[in-house]
């Protein structure tokens, strides 16, 4: 697949592009009526509709305009020693400008693009097959659908729009109900997935698929529960065939795994060209000891959300054991978080507090430990660091600059929504237990039908419902999804108004916990019916420490605000309520 060619001719597109900065919609336009003629200036065109920042993961809130791998730091997966960002500290406002204000523009930019390549593809139409024509249609439209998915699901009501406007137009535009925009979302989509080849093959440029449509439909009507249309649209994407699930979860995130078997849509990244990880979105996620800042780690709330290899919750299991938090768990676990006294980054990650030095595998000797309270004040407030996609093409260069695919929609995605909408349908039969269960037995790196997993066999709607919250959690960690799936579930209100939890402040009571022996944690959480601990009922939760306390408004949070600047310039722009 061409993936260097897409970087290529969307920043040549960008200079035959103009984007007019407008607050409520910035428009693009071709820059002189003569643009749109034949296929270069049409795919040119297109390739621009896949820049990095029109499929946010999101950008990261405290380290400016940087994107990260996924906005986790919104929800109760990420902890940042003792510092809140706006969407968990409760001043979330129109004015937040990285968030808030940065994906509404960005949207509206991509929107007005979709619209302006609408309006002038026909020029090309005799230097094009109709099947080629309708086919840049498709395309637009898909990206058009989920620019306006975004907007709707954070905003609610929005300006709807699919023409070229004027400047005036733009400041009487009132918001349309999300309702009405819905219904054309769908209609966008069903064009593009009956337009978009099923595939590209090895002379064409990738961009949006068949599935790609259908899977992206599933997510939008799925976050507005309408289940039925989820479920036929998720079942359409795996009645294609052409997907499945990548055989090492561990492997899938790094940067040497490009354009996967279980990549239904996403974006490619590439040092070579610019369009990648870098500076403090990078070091935020590394150790210490390695160069990083530590700054950026997983939770302990994620910690104790992952099932033991019995399939059941920490408070349930017997096989579990909080002296050794990280053995008896599911795959995923060590997957996604470094365990204690393992090899990471060229080094033996030892975050306990009376271990002053870890084994450097580089130099064959022990060297100062930046990850223990012992050898750093600054080392993980929580001791947890971050594993997913991470090995040590993020610090060998020392540029810190890296370039994992950005994944926008995997094929576990589609399988676990297929299974979610049948659920809450309750429309349980086996093809819901085998969704579920080809996604937890690739973690094990075991077949589906074997017993060397544990398979799920629930088959009462409320027991699955949870067990399919607690496999998204798990799957999907630090890859910008549980923000939207704590929305979806309307439980943000129970899991972002709880403390995050991290070691002591001081060394000397540090240590007091290796003293004792209560190292990692003193006892174990229960776990509440979303799969969530609850360390308010932990024994010895006393002899740690309040990193912060999270914040969520339930009169306001489940809607951003729009943007202030829009609000003051157009009259007929609402704010969202209680903002």
């Amino acid at each position: 697949m061409k993936f260097k060619h897409l970087f290529i001719y969307a920043l040549a597109g960008m200079a035959l592009c103009s984007c007019h900065d407008l607050n409520l919609q910035p428009l693009s336009e071709a820059s002189d009526e003569t643009w749109f003629a034949d296929k270069t200036q049409v795919e040119m065109s297109l390739n621009t509709l896949y820049l990095q920042q029109f499929w946010p993961l999101f950008k990261n809130c405290l380290y400016g305009t940087k994107d990260i791998m996924a906005m986790d730091e919104a929800t109760d997966d990420w902890t940042n020693r003792s510092t809140l960002t706006v969407f968990t500290n409760g001043t979330l406002n129109g004015n937040n400008s990285t968030a808030i204000k940065g994906t509404w523009e960005n949207s509206y930019k991509a929107i007005s693009r979709c619209n302006t390549i609408l309006a002038n593809i026909e020029r090309s139409k005799d230097n094009l097959t109709t099947e080629l024509y309708e086919r840049y249609m498709g395309d637009a439209r898909f990206v058009r659908a989920c620019q306006y998915s975004r907007l709707i699901s954070l905003y609610g009501d929005v300006p709807y729009f699919t023409e070229e406007i004027s400047l005036e137009e733009a400041y009487k535009m009132g918001r349309t109900d999300k309702a009405e925009v819905l219904q054309h979302i769908y209609d966008d989509f069903d064009y593009a997935a009956q337009k978009l080849p099923v595939a590209y093959d090895g002379n064409e440029m990738k961009r949006a698929t068949q599935g790609a449509a259908y899977a992206m439909k599933a997510r939008i009507a799925l976050f507005f529960k309408d289940y039925a249309t989820a479920r036929d649209a998720a079942k359409s994407c795996m009645d294609l065939k052409i997907y499945s699930l990548y055989p090492d979860f561990g492997e899938l995130f790094l940067s040497k795994t490009k354009n996967s078997v279980e990549t239904v849509f996403g974006i490619p990244r590439s040092v070579e060209y610019g369009q990648m990880l870098q500076g403090g979105a990078v070091t935020a996620y590394l150790p210490r000891t390695a160069g990083g800042t530590s700054t950026a780690n997983p939770s302990w709330d994620l910690l104790c959300s992952f099932l033991c290899t019995d399939g059941k919750t920490i408070d349930q299991s017997t096989v579990y054991n909080p002296q050794k938090p990280f053995d008896n768990r599911d795959p995923r676990c060590t997957a996604t978080i470094v365990p204690f006294n393992t090899r990471h980054l060229g080094f033996n990650y030892t975050p306990e507090p009376d271990s002053a030095k870890c084994w450097s595998y580089k130099e064959s000797a022990k060297i100062t430990n930046k990850d223990s309270k012992g050898g750093d004040q600054y080392a993980s407030y929580n001791g947890l660091i971050l594993k997913k996609g991470i090995d040590e093409t993020w610090v060998n260069n020392g540029s810190y600059t890296v370039d994992p695919d950005k994944l926008i929609m995997r094929y576990a995605d589609v399988l676990l929504m297929y299974a979610e909408a049948k659920i809450e349908l309750n429309d349980i039969d086996q093809s819901v237990l085998d969704a579920m269960n080809t996604v937890r037995a690739r973690a094990y790196k075991a077949d589906i039908n074997s017993g060397s997993y544990p398979r799920i066999t629930e088959t009462g709607q409320a027991a699955l419902r949870r067990l399919l919250r607690i496999e998204r959690r798990m799957e999907f960690a630090f890859e910008g999804w549980r923000y939207w799936d704590i929305l979806r579930w309307r439980i943000a209100e129970d899991v972002m108004n709880r403390p995050n939890y991290g070691l002591p402040t001081s060394v000397a009571n540090c240590k007091k916990l290796i003293t004792s022996k209560v190292w990692f944690f003193s006892g174990t959480p229960q776990i509440d019916e979303n799969g969530s601990p609850d360390f308010s009922t932990m024994a010895g939760i006393a002899q740690y420490r309040v990193l912060s306390q999270r914040v969520f408004d339930v009169k306001k949070q489940y809607l951003w605000p729009i943007p202030t600047d829009d609000v003051l310039i157009n009259a007929n722009l609402q704010q969202n309520p209680n903002y």
